[in-house]
């Protein structure tokens, strides 16, 4: 079985630094909901074509969502998370689909930690590529394609983010 790359791992590549960039000063809600709005539309379909009667993915963004929402407590939606993050592991030879559970599933955990939102760019922008050109594409072909989607994922953080957020997430990097 062929090694794939699981995500992108360049954190001072300019892509992901635009995000980080757009990330801080907003809030955990507005990062949560942007994660869960592009997951479920961008990703989703990506996990759900391999996988169509797996639900663990759309739980978890409906758990995610339900937490915002003050309908559910914090650990009840953190197992339907851990279940996201095991219908990743499950797929782990399926570049693509592995990519969209995983970065689902990191949306997701946004509501636990603000920080996890960039693992929407990390392993979802992958996920995007490698089902846009396939699993034995070249990495000198799939990483440009992984930057466009990240250029998507920071117009669409763009076009939700609050100017002067007033409560912004508490970030620390720690890279």
């Amino acid at each position: 079985m062929p090694k794939y790359r699981k995500m992108l791992t360049e954190w001072e590549a300019p892509y992901l630094q635009a995000i980080v960039c757009t990330v801080e000063g907003q809030s955990k809600a507005t990062l949560t909901n942007w994660c869960a709005d592009y997951a479920e539309a961008r990703l989703l379909p990506i996990y759900e074509e391999a996988f169509p009667s797996d639900p663990r993915p759309r739980h978890a963004l409906t758990a995610a969502r339900d937490w915002l929402a003050g309908t559910i407590k914090l650990p009840e939606a953190k197992k339907v998370i851990l279940d996201c993050h095991a219908a990743a592991r499950e797929c782990e030879n399926q570049p693509a689909a592995y990519g969209a559970a995983r970065a689902i599933g990191q949306a997701a955990s946004t509501i636990h930690a603000a920080t996890h939102c960039m693992g929407l760019p990390l392993y979802g922008a992958l996920a995007v590529a490698y089902d846009t050109l396939g699993p034995d594409a070249p990495w000198a072909e799939l990483e440009p394609a992984a930057a466009l989607e990240c250029g998507r994922m920071e117009a669409a953080l763009r076009a939700v983010a609050i100017e002067d957020e007033p409560n912004p997430a508490k970030l620390n990097w720690n890279c």
